[in-house]
């Protein structure tokens, strides 16, 4: 479904991404683990459209889409979730969602596609009319998934999505985006904590240093003891 073949992203002098290579099947979880600096938002801003790679190509859907606007690769099945959550803050929660579903023209299927949402996220329900800058951490972090789950996307793409939420709702998310996952929606997952990420990922890649320095499956690199050693602190995963 999507494969991005050497990408080469630089900010200024300094090299986000230096030749970087993935690919994610149709269905797939996919993850991307790696330290803080070693290109992971870089490398969605760059699938997504948010950014230009310098050198590279990236297909999506058996189409190339190197350079295309992110809102155009919205309106072809391609959402994304971003760091920090960036949910409208002076918005409710219902409108943040319709802004999700804006480039759709079937209403009746959106609406089911909320109904959807509020199955998995039954706090935006209650919270409907809330402006959503009064949301908790995790709240806002719910309802950026479901705005992008109300664009309908046959690829996912999620940049730390645990980042600053407390470990109850991180194990809430891990089995909100497997519960995705299995119902067909196809995710590339960005994250730090990467025991998490490998629990849930078919396959993963390491990411060091703008550069691919392993991949595998999610099992395989979760028992690396190198794996184990540089991102769990110890050799017990």
């Amino acid at each position: 479904m999507l494969e991005a073949t050497g990408l080469h992203v630089s900010y200024g002098p300094v090299a986000a991404l230096a030749g970087v290579s993935i690919k994610v099947a149709k269905g797939e979880l996919v993850t991307v683990i790696g330290a803080n600096g070693a290109g992971k938002s870089t490398l969605l801003r760059a699938l997504s459209g948010l950014i230009r790679p310098a050198a590279g190509q990236v297909r999506f859907d058996g189409k190339e889409t190197t350079g295309l606007a992110s809102s155009v690769l919205v309106q072809r099945g391609l959402a994304m979730v971003p760091e920090g959550r960036h949910v409208f803050p002076e918005m409710t929660v219902s409108e943040n969602l319709d802004l999700g579903a804006y480039y759709r023209r079937d209403a009746a299927a959106a609406r089911l596609d909320r109904e959807r949402v509020f199955a998995l996220f039954p706090i935006l329900r209650d919270r409907l009319w809330t402006e959503a800058g009064r949301l908790s951490g995790g709240q806002q972090q719910m309802l950026a998934i479901g705005r992008a789950l109300m664009s309908r996307p046959q690829l996912l793409l999620l940049d730390e999505p645990s980042l600053g939420l407390a470990p109850a709702i991180v194990q809430l998310l891990g089995r909100i985006l497997r519960d995705l996952n299995v119902a067909g929606v196809t995710i590339l997952l960005v994250e730090q904590n990467a025991r998490m990420a490998l629990r849930l990922a078919d396959r993963g890649y390491i990411l060091a240093n703008g550069r691919i320095a392993g991949t595998g499956t999610g099992e395989e690199l979760l028992h690396d003891p190198a794996v184990q050693h540089m991102y769990f602190g110890s050799l017990e995963a």
